[in-house]
């Protein structure tokens, strides 16, 4: 839908700029061997693994999924548990897609700017064609190209050698970040064809489910909102003697010390019994003790 293609899009856009300030504020290849490929590869792929777990944290289906459970009216058959593993195929593939965008969106951008891959190969991309070093041994010729990443520090015999590799790795760089933007877009345009071959709904049919799903959310999210004011709300009366917002309020009850303690420190959700839970130490103190105690009147007329 349009909310998701509109979501991507602001992802998208945050990390390439998110990328651009990395870039500019802590990346500085270190131009030694054996480190420039590991940080170049720990700037290219660390991140990227942050944003995938992020993009899988952020995802409420990922939630739904690994929270949900089968419900005990439902007799399990093959013909349940096949549909089951389709359904969480799908999802799976759904969360994977969406919880990609950040991090295929980084490795495209640092491939196509070029700085992290022209760190981490350069002592490896073979100089005989530009006869750079040529008599010098093979520890030295890698000590040698691991520096062209950093100009200053590169002999000016070898400026127009170092040039030349630099060109040919950013070319490089480039060229695999577009065709990593090509696989991208391609896949995932070939997914929604073939998921709209296999839908067993209609177009205006799906657009009808679709529009559904979200209005049952969103009315959902408001009643859960609602029903869970007004249970808290029993539940606060039950303390204090009112209820919160009235305008005449005649008394007021006066919590005991025991009270206070009951209600205050660290709350878990607690199992009352095989169908109900106790959600905090409020809620398990109305629901076993008697609203007894002191009540102070309150005058209306100050």
């Amino acid at each position: 839908g349009k909310e998701v293609v509109i979501a991507n899009a602001v992802i998208a856009i945050l990390t390439i700029g998110g990328q651009q300030l990395f870039s500019f504020f802590t990346f500085s290849c270190p131009c030694h061997v054996g480190q420039n490929l590991i940080y170049g590869l720990a700037f290219l792929g660390v991140p990227a693994l942050i944003l995938l777990i992020v993009g899988y944290a952020l995802n409420n289906q990922t939630w739904r999924l690994v929270m949900g459970k089968s419900s005990h009216f439902e007799r399990e058959t093959s013909s349940n548990w096949l549909l089951k593993c389709k359904l969480v195929c799908f999802v799976l593939c759904s969360i994977t897609g969406r919880a990609l965008v950040a991090p295929v969106t980084w490795l495209a951008v640092t491939l196509i700017n070029g700085s992290y891959y022209i760190c981490a190969v350069s002592e490896y991309v073979p100089v005989n064609y530009y006869g750079a070093a040529p008599n010098v041994t093979a520890s030295e010729r890698s000590r040698i190209l691991a520096t062209f990443p950093c100009r200053q520090l590169v002999p000016p015999e070898l400026t127009r050698a170092r040039d030349e590799v630099i060109l040919l790795l950013r070319y490089q760089s480039q060229v695999a970040g577009w065709l990593l933007i090509a696989v991208v877009v391609i896949t995932v345009f070939l997914s929604y064809c073939l998921a709209s071959c296999f839908s067993p709904l209609s177009f205006l049919h799906f657009r009808y489910w679709n529009s559904y799903v979200h209005n049952e959310q969103e009315l959902f999210d408001e009643a859960t909102e609602q029903h869970s004011r007004l249970y808290a709300m029993q539940n606060v009366r039950k303390f204090f003697g009112f209820v919160p917002g009235s305008e005449n309020v005649k008394e007021i009850r006066i919590p005991s010390l025991r009270e206070w303690q009951a209600i205050s420190g660290l709350a878990f959700l607690k199992r009352v019994d095989k169908e109900h839970y106790d959600y905090s130490l409020l809620h398990d103190w109305a629901l076993k003790e008697r609203a007894s105690g002191k009540y102070l009147r309150i005058d209306e007329d100050p």
